[in-house]
């Protein structure tokens, strides 16, 4: 994973996932999307990562710290400690 890279574990039902996109979006933020639905592997591991909870986002970060279902204050604070904004 690259020093900026972010992965997020999504659906395209997922209010959630959908904010933080936007979010994302509008700090012109690059991510890479893995969707759960379609790939049963990353639903398997959303499992993991949460404790045998199945909630997204999951939102990776490349220092291998996580977010699930941050808040978009926490969101911008996480993306301002690790200087990608």
């Amino acid at each position: 994973m690259s020093e900026k890279e972010i992965t997020m574990y999504s659906a395209d039902w997922c209010g959630d996932c959908r904010r933080s996109k936007r979010l994302l979006d509008s700090l012109n933020v690059h991510y890479t999307i893995i969707d759960v639905e379609k790939d049963e592997s990353a639903a398997a591991k959303v499992i993991e990562i949460n404790g045998g909870a199945q909630s997204i986002p999951v939102i990776i970060f490349s220092d291998g710290t996580h977010l699930t279902e941050p808040s978009d204050n926490d969101l911008k604070a996480k993306l301002e400690a690790l200087a990608i904004i």
